[in-house]
């Protein structure tokens, strides 16, 4: 399905002209007139550029490498091979300082994914458009919410836990970028990523409701209305708002001290004028079984093999991040597990930890099937989810993309520290 050439210079390249080209290099984001941030993007804007597939129509991307230090590129979301996927852990290249890819792939499964580097967070936009598409809805609208400007700081048990001065949306603070305009009566689809290194985050918009029509770009089974939405980092969410309120309003964090760091953004109706309002909840409202089946089908026919993964840290000491282990051991000296392709497993998450953990599967979509408040769970498919802290969550996939799968925390520290895993097909 797909097959790519890494770190070829451009003079080597002999292949078609790609559909998009990406240029990887440092670049100064001004977050507001007072605020810049150095950091790496793509194509010198944050978000990098939104890249519409449409799905099963093949497409060539060139990401040149002008960052000054080797990089990769991950497809989040999508079924691809793993030395196309952008995990230097399943096989895919490094891209050296300098240097070119070039990524060729049919882009599946339709819905919100995202690319992203996988030596750090990015923040950058996919949407593979189903092969039918009619749409009902009369704007369409892109929102990436990420934190910057971060340091380890000391937590109450000596450990070490990231701490950010900033938080934006489309990497601007709130009151500094152009507002989102909209009129009356319009259907606004929503696409949400949090893109943040480490961070979750309550998303509320004052005097309106959100109707959650996908999670991490897969419908759900029972849309729903909601006050607020939880993303975890990684985590997509798609939802329609009606337009049905007039006035100059916020649409941001719910936790006020995140939204003083600046994540929020102005939602302007036409004729409308005045400070923007922001109308605080009184909680933190978000649940996954929400949006599951209300009918469960029959279980998929034949066995399903359980995979006990259990989620512990080890105290490093005072001053130093705690290290991750899956079932006893860190990155890389986790075990490898194997997998029988068209075989279907439950991966039984035990959390022993005290933190929270977004953990992401390469490569394929899972359903979650167990939650803590509801054991019987069905329908929600997902790419991450998150395991809070002391709760088991059991999710299951089939195994349906042979090659190394990459399974790993989503929350960079965490990740960096040993909270990672692979999979093998045999």
């Amino acid at each position: 399905m797909a097959a790519a050439s890494a770190a070829l210079p451009s003079q080597a390249q002999t292949l078609a002209p790609a559909d998009y080209t990406l240029d990887i290099a440092s670049y100064t984001l001004d977050l507001s007139s007072k605020h810049s941030i150095k950091t790496i993007a793509y194509n010198q804007q944050v978000p990098g550029p939104l890249l519409r597939f449409r799905e099963g129509q093949p497409v060539t991307i060139d990401v040149t490498n002008h960052s000054g230090s080797e990089e990769i590129v991950h497809w989040h979301g999508l079924f691809s091979p793993p030395d196309v996927d952008g995990a230097m852990e399943e096989g895919t290249p490094m891209i050296p300082p300098g240097g070119n890819a070039s990524y060729t792939l049919t882009p599946s499964p339709a819905g919100h994914r995202w690319y992203h580097t996988h030596t750090f967070a990015g923040v950058d936009l996919i949407l593979i458009e189903p092969r039918d598409n009619p749409g009902r809805y009369d704007q369409e609208i892109f929102l990436a919410l990420h934190d910057w400007d971060g340091e380890m700081v000391g937590s109450g048990d000596g450990s070490m836990n990231p701490a950010y001065k900033f938080a934006s949306i489309n990497g601007r603070l709130l009151g500094s970028g152009d507002p989102l305009r909209v009129k009356q009566g319009q259907r606004v689809l929503l696409h949400i990523l949090n893109s943040s290194a480490t961070e979750q985050h309550w998303i509320a918009l004052a005097g309106h409701q959100f109707r959650v029509i996908a999670l991490d770009g897969n419908p759900v089974p029972k849309p729903q209305l909601v006050p607020m939405l939880r993303l975890v980092p990684a985590e997509r969410v798609s939802a329609v708002i009606e337009m049905n309120n007039p006035g100059v309003w916020v649409l941001g964090e719910v936790r006020k001290h995140i939204q003083a760091a600046g994540l929020g953004i102005v939602v302007e109706y036409a004729n409308s004028n005045g400070n923007p309002v922001w109308q605080q909840p009184s909680s933190l409202l978000w649940d996954y079984s929400a949006f599951a089946a209300a009918n469960p089908s029959p279980a998929p026919a034949g066995n399903i093999i359980d995979i006990p993964l259990v989620f512990e840290s080890k105290f490093a000491g005072h001053g130093a991040p705690d290290h991750w282990m899956i079932n006893g051991k860190s990155w890389p000296n986790t075990e490898t597990i194997p997998l029988t392709r068209g075989q279907r497993y439950r991966l039984k998450f035990k959390n022993h930890s005290t933190d929270d953990h977004p953990v992401h599967l390469h490569r394929h979509n899972f359903e979650i099937r167990s939650l803590p408040k509801n054991p019987q769970t069905q329908g929600v498919i997902k790419d991450v989810v998150l395991v809070e802290a002391g709760t088991d969550v059991d999710v299951e996939f089939t195994a349906n993309n042979p090659g190394s799968t990459l399974f790993h925390c989503h929350q960079q520290n965490h990740m960096d520290e040993g909270f990672m895993m692979l999979f093998r097909y045999v």
